[in-house]
């Protein structure tokens, strides 16, 4: 049998992809079920690498984009006279657009080839985010146009990386790729009030990371390939079995920790959107509540702001990872539970971050560095999770539909849920600004302990959902060295 069937399969390129087998049968695992099979990856491993510089900057341009106007956002308050619910309402409509697209680009994202997507996305981002930077509800509309480039980027982009690489290089991949999230974030901050402040104009601060965008375009277009789907883990064969949208989705519903860690995604949404939006400027009003300052709009803040981010982004990130690496193979269950820690742990830090504010600010700072590195420990960590729990054909909408509900339920309305508890506190009264959000802000707390929770049922389903889509791919010992009964 297996003169007849495995060898004529291994040698004939026609009979390999012709072989009627299912999917994540023995056609589909032949290089890594053959004991002589040599490793030929799709991609070359400098290739591979300029592939990740260039994801890299990409997303860091993202997340640059998405919080430059939390950075000036004081500046905008004036400009266009708005309370805080109005100003939270830039961040959730362009946070929509995201989400609602998202679904779309993942269903798109596991069948065509996603180095267009990818470039069609960035070019309306690009377009967009150039032309929001003038009239108020020109910009809440713009903003929300802007969301397409992300959508089509997020989506994507880590299912690439993890056809390039695989086992520990891709976690180390995917930390790095992720640490650019908060980096990202961050230099938003910075680079916001930096050219708001240089030029006088806050219309400045959302120009500077379109014209950046275009480069990335530009490089996007000549170094980017698009790897078969599941190559790393096929030893470049690559899995090619197609199925319907809704069979996609019905598999994911049913894999556990898929589900409990988009709930987890969820709650860390909501909770590093919210912060994210309104830290600065709350900030700024405990200086004028302490008589530090006369007026809000203190540009120190975004710039101290934005460099704890920088920082606790890339420490939380490497952290995460490192205690990832070293505990998996020991503690099955590792990973949901760094993420659990990360969140519970971050609950004491952010209740005295709100409380501590009307008496010392470096203190403040402290706790949000804390609170901020903890948090930091999840994103590379679940994206991981994400990646080993789902079958490489379904990894893209499993991407889409899990920033759709973390979006939806997240950070799209956090930041204005915020804003109109801060208003419905005192309103009318300027005076007590800083109290009412101050109060408001404690709803953040409370959905880091619901996150934690999720992290921690997590951990009960992950070891069995992982090893089901390592036998799917046939990627375990067993079947490496088993000869297969499978007719051709």
């Amino acid at each position: 049998l297996r003169q007849i069937c495995v060898k004529p399969c291994m040698t004939n390129p026609h009979l390999r992809s012709s072989c009627s087998l299912p999917y994540g049968s023995f056609a589909n695992s032949l290089a890594s079920l053959a004991p002589d099979a040599e490793e030929k990856p799709a991609i070359s491993p400098k290739r591979a690498y300029v592939t990740m510089f260039v994801l890299c900057y990409v997303n860091l341009l993202n997340y640059m984009e998405r919080y430059t106007i939390a950075g000036v956002l004081t500046d905008i308050q004036k400009f266009f006279d708005i309370k805080d619910s109005t100003a939270g309402l830039l961040q959730t409509v362009f946070i929509c657009s995201f989400l609602l697209l998202a679904p779309l680009f993942g269903y798109l994202g596991d069948r065509y080839n996603r180095k267009y997507i990818m470039i069609g996305g960035l070019s309306v981002w690009l377009l967009t985010a150039t032309a929001s930077s003038f009239q108020f509800w020109l910009l809440a509309l713009l903003r929300g146009l802007v969301g397409t480039g992300e959508a089509s980027y997020s989506t994507v982009a880590p299912t690439i990386i993890s056809d390039l690489f695989t086992g520990g290089k891709r976690s180390i991949m995917i930390c790095i790729f992720y640490i650019f999230i908060p980096v990202g974030s961050g230099l938003g901050y910075i680079t916001g009030r930096g050219f708001a402040s240089l030029t006088g104009d806050w219309h400045w601060a959302l120009r500077i990371t379109p014209i950046m965008g275009a480069v990335g375009l530009i490089l996007m277009i000549v170094l980017c390939p698009n790897p078969p789907r599941g190559a790393a883990e096929t030893h470049g064969e690559g899995v090619t079995e197609q199925s319907s949208y809704l069979e996609d989705v019905k598999y994911l519903l049913k894999n556990k920790s898929y589900v409990w860690s988009s709930l987890g995604v969820t709650a860390l949404a909501f909770l590093t959107g919210a912060l994210a939006f309104w830290l600065p400027n709350f900030l700024s009003r405990a200086r004028v509540y302490q008589k530090l300052s006369d007026k809000p709009g203190d540009s120190s803040d975004s710039y101290i702001f934005g460099a704890v981010t920088v920082a606790t982004g890339i420490l939380g990130g490497a952290l995460g990872t490192s205690l990832s690496r070293r505990f998996r193979d020991k503690v099955p269950n590792a990973d949901p539970l760094i993420c659990a820690v990360g969140m519970l742990g971050s609950v004491p830090c952010l209740f005295i971050t709100i409380f501590v504010a009307s008496a010392s600010i470096p203190a403040t700072y402290v706790f949000i560095f804390l609170g901020e590195l903890l948090l930091s420990l999840n994103w590379a960590v679940l994206a991981d999770i994400l990646l080993y729990v789902v079958v490489p054909t379904r990894r893209a909408t499993a991407e889409a539909l899990q920033i759709t509900v973390g979006h939806l339920l997240g950070d799209a309305g956090s930041p204005y849920l915020l804003g109109v508890i801060s208003d419905a506190i005192y309103p009318g009264s300027p005076d007590r600004n800083f109290d009412s959000l101050k109060y408001s802000l404690l709803l953040c707390p409370v959905v880091g302990i619901v996150g934690g929770v999720f992290f921690v049922v997590t951990a009960v389903y992950i070891a069995e959902d992982r090893k089901a889509v390592q036998q799917l791919l046939g990627g375990n010992k067993t079947q490496k060295t088993q000869t297969p009964k499978t007719k051709c």
